[in-house]
């Protein structure tokens, strides 16, 4: 229902700002309007996205909930589409929406309307004790390993476990 009222009401009050603005200040500045706040909030978009996606990397690499920045950064990218559509009602919100403000409002309000009833990133982290044993663990093997590198020749021959090249 509120889609669908949004899909009725936005082009209407698209139009209407559209007569009012044009018959204000004329044709061809209301076009200028439209072209610039288009540019202008590509502008914006690129680099509060860039710094969104950055705030995205940090959360991630620290382990912490990426969930704020993901919504911001979902808000800058609808405020991006917002503003490329022509029009005044929705450029208005799409430079709402590129306001750290009004975003964490936004956050805060759509947090409070949801549940989450788990949220776990990652394994367990810290640091484990292998040499104590632990039987969630399994068997602990212990071997030797020998660091192959491709580009030398091998100094030995076959192990003995597998035929040789020239032994076919």
């Amino acid at each position: 229902m509120y889609l669908f009222l949004a899909f009725l009401l936005v082009p209407i009050i698209e139009i209407a700002l559209f007569i009012q603005v044009g018959g204000l200040i004329g044709l061809w500045p209301t076009l200028g309007v439209v072209v610039l706040t288009a540019v202008l909030g590509t502008t914006l978009m690129r680099t509060q996205g860039r710094m969104a996606m950055g705030q995205v990397q940090n959360a991630f690499n620290r382990l912490d909930d990426p969930t704020e920045p993901l919504a911001h950064g979902a808000m800058i990218l609808v405020a991006g589409v917002l503003l490329l559509t022509p029009g005044f009602f929705t450029d208005a919100v799409g430079f709402a929406l590129l306001m750290p403000p009004i975003r964490i409002g936004v956050f805060k309000y759509l947090r409070s309307k949801v549940t989450i009833t788990q949220f776990q990133m990652g394994g367990q982290a810290g640091f484990h004790d292998f040499r104590q044993g632990d039987s969630q663990l399994g068997d602990i093997i212990d071997g030797e390993a020998t660091e192959v590198h491709p580009n030398r020749e091998p100094t030995t021959g076959p192990s003995g476990w597998v035929e040789g090249p020239d032994r076919h």
